[in-house]
């Protein structure tokens, strides 16, 4: 059996578009029909190279799907043949399935645990959440990536409030989601942080309270203005270092900030660790630290309720085999959240 694949063979260079033959299921592996797929800057990155050296090449890409159930693997007990599910990178209950092997040809393709960019995938057991079968597939292909990493900041790694105060530096895709839990959270103070003003704009109809545009304005002089001495959290989810730098600088001596954002292999940040001695906190976040089997259905179920507006997160669709054009309008900044339509 084949399926339509986009394939990394080469970095800086665009996605090929080509049929793979799928390969047999092992233990803890789940065939999935995917319906819409995410698309989010990690796998640009990947893309261009932005960590280092691929030793992976040629290689299958994506990591946040919606779909259902073809076939199953031996061990299998999650999730049966019919099922609806959500695909995700944050591993979940389940098998952890070894990687897998496509043919390309005379050539293989390797993939991870799970990838979402072809039009049938074999993932581990430990990558799919059941949704029920009427729930919308296209919302549902968004919650496995930027949305649970960007409520999970919110719920699970900073236990924010109503009292609270969150300053969120970079509007995209987790950047936004970070917006909307603190919104779902009912936060008092939600300042966005971005260079474009569009971005910003978006940020607001989420739930931002404040705006500050970084190319406009003095950042730290805007966020003291209206937190005084510092924020309770900061979320970093730009990749930019100066804007790490201040999520940590903005928060107060008890405050704590999140780093979500990416450098370049080369990059680092600087801190005085005295501010660490004050009191303050700087954590890391492993997808939000989101409990998939939990948390993902708790958001379709928060965005039924109205209280989580997923769908106006979506901007912009594209069949998988425009998806080196998706990836364009993507890196110009100016999306919310992509969306791939897979092949019927």
């Amino acid at each position: 059996m084949k399926t339509l694949a986009a394939i990394l063979n080469e970095t800086n260079k665009p996605l090929i578009i080509d049929d793979v033959e799928i390969p047999a299921l092992k233990r803890g592996q789940v065939l999935v029909k995917v319906l819409y797929s995410g698309i989010c800057r990690a796998q640009y990155n990947e893309m261009i190279g932005h960590k280092g050296p691929d030793k992976f090449l040629p290689h299958l890409l994506g990591h946040e799907a919606s779909g259902f159930v073809l076939d199953t693997g031996r061990g299998v007990t999650k999730v049966k043949k019919g099922d609806h599910v959500c695909l995700s990178w944050i591993k979940s209950k389940g098998l952890d399935a070894m990687n897998s092997q496509y043919k390309w040809g005379d050539r293989i393709v390797n993939a991870g645990a799970v990838t979402t960019f072809s039009d049938y995938t074999v993932v581990s057991e430990n990558r799919v959440v059941k949704i029920a079968k009427n729930f919308s597939s296209d919302i549902a292909a968004i919650v496995g990536c930027a949305i649970a990493t960007g409520c999970g900041i919110i719920n699970n790694t900073l236990h924010a409030t109503r009292k609270s105060s969150v300053v969120v530096f970079g509007a995209g895709g987790i950047g936004l989601s970070v917006i909307m839990g603190a919104k779902r959270q009912g936060c008092a103070i939600i300042i966005a942080i971005d260079v474009k003003d569009t971005k910003l704009k978006f940020a607001k109809s989420l739930g931002a309270t404040h705006l500050i545009n970084a190319a406009k304005k003095n950042v730290m002089e805007s966020i003291r203005a209206i937190v005084g001495l510092g924020a309770d959290f900061a979320v970093d989810a730009s990749g930019n270092k100066i804007a790490m730098e201040n999520a940590f600088a903005c928060i107060k001596d008890s405050g704590s900030c999140v780093i979500a954002g990416n450098l370049g292999k080369d990059e680092k940040i600087e801190l005085h660790p005295f501010e660490l001695i004050k009191g303050k906190r700087l954590m890391g976040t492993w997808g939000g630290e989101t409990d998939p089997d939990k948390d993902i259905p708790a958001y379709l179920k928060a965005y039924v309720r109205g209280v989580l507006p997923l769908d106006r997160m979506i901007t912009h669709r594209f069949p998988l085999e425009d998806i080196n054009k998706a990836f364009e309008v993507l890196i110009k900044g100016e999306a919310g959240r992509i969306i791939l339509k897979m092949s019927k």
